[in-house]
């Protein structure tokens, strides 16, 4: 399956590109590109961290700053050392690349996510190779993605590829801890109850990386359950993975390929606040696909405004689904209980429409 994916989304973490110190390894992302450049019948999709590793010491910094302010300074710095890099390397086999900076912001929405498409199929269609990486310039914590494992799972179902290879600092999924002795390399994951009882472990050795096995099983969750297999192995095995030589921990998918703004929707944005529904309107969206009228809304909790992510909770407070709403929570009051065509009478026709369209909302929880 993996020689005969076309279109493959590929991620590599901060701790196989940079020293444990920050500062880029010119080796080791030259040895990445020299694998990713000789595949000419590909379509190739860079999903690179190190950005903030890579600023740490043209900045004066020994670890990973805690405070967002200077982690966007990092990334600052970071993101033009590690882009010129990689257009070097590339440029040892006359490819182009293209830089995709992207948040929660820009992919959740339906015109940003089409953008964000456009953008990339572009970039493949010119030959580029696009690398993707979180604006960590500018995101804040309501619109970080939090790591780049479950970027690249999403961007994956973006570009809808045929495979999604995770490149680590470990060699696969073990049954435990993989520096303790007896510790096992789980080869092949059919489903989630395979998982039960495995010990994930934390971030990266080296210490500049803010995934860890927990985010990188994560992403073959969400990859496989869009219908995309998932390769998790180590920087150094990545000829092999690409070749489909059996190295690392193979995720078979288990669901079919769904809409894909709706898996950002689900797994990428952070809810700004909420609304309570009746039992009515519950069961019109969860039973028949309905959207969400004004007359099913019992409350409203939270500051947020019209095109923010919410969710959607039943009377007893349990989350069922999320949604980009349509009005201000300050406009809400005025609206619970009450039909569209009784709004549009006394408002005007702006309030004749949904506070949450069905086609910007996704069932959760299930």
């Amino acid at each position: 399956m993996v020689a005969g994916a076309r279109r493959v989304v590929v991620k590599i973490g901060s701790s196989s590109l940079t020293t444990a110190s920050g500062g880029l390894d010119a080796d080791r992302v030259d040895a990445l590109v020299d694998v990713l450049a000789k595949y000419d019948d590909r379509e190739i999709v860079l999903v690179s961290s190190g950005a903030i590793a890579a600023g740490l010491a043209p900045l004066g910094l020994t670890r990973r700053p805690g405070d967002l302010a200077r982690q966007q300074a990092a990334a600052s710095v970071g993101q033009g050392l590690l882009l010129a890099r990689y257009t070097a390397s590339f440029a040892r086999y006359g490819r182009r690349v293209g830089q995709v900076l992207l948040t929660t912001h820009d992919t959740s929405r339906r015109a940003h996510y089409r953008n964000a498409f456009r953008t990339l199929e572009q970039l493949l269609a010119m030959g580029a190779v696009p690398v993707v990486n979180e604006n960590d310039t500018v995101a804040t914590d309501e619109i970080r993605f939090g790591d780049n494992d479950r970027l690249a799972a999403l961007v994956a179902h973006l570009v809808r590829a045929d495979l999604l290879v995770l490149l680590s600092d470990v060699a696969g999924l073990y049954d435990g801890d993989p520096r303790r002795p007896g510790a096992r390399l789980i080869p092949e994951v059919t489903g989630p109850a395979e998982l039960e009882g495995v010990e994930l472990g934390s971030a990266g050795r080296a210490g500049v990386g803010t995934g860890g096995m927990v985010t990188k099983v994560e992403a073959a969750r969400i990859a496989t359950g869009g219908g995309i297999p998932v390769v998790l192995t180590s920087a150094v095995h990545a000829a092999d993975a690409l070749a489909g030589a059996g190295t690392g921990t193979w995720f078979h998918a288990t669901g079919r390929r769904s809409a894909g703004r709706l898996l950002w929707l689900e797994h990428a944005s952070s809810p700004r606040g909420a609304v309570v529904l009746d039992a009515g309107a519950v069961r019109a969206i969860t039973e028949r696909g309905g959207s969400l009228l004004p007359a099913g809304i019992t409350a409203v909790d939270g500051e947020f405004s019209a095109g923010d992510p919410i969710e959607l909770r039943d009377e007893s407070g349990r989350a069922f689904a999320r949604g980009l709403v349509n009005f201000d929570a300050r406009e809400i009051p005025l609206l619970i209980g009450r039909s569209t065509r009784e709004l549009a009478r006394e408002l005007g026709p702006d309030y004749e429409r949904e506070v949450v369209h069905r086609d910007d909302l996704v069932l959760v929880g299930a």
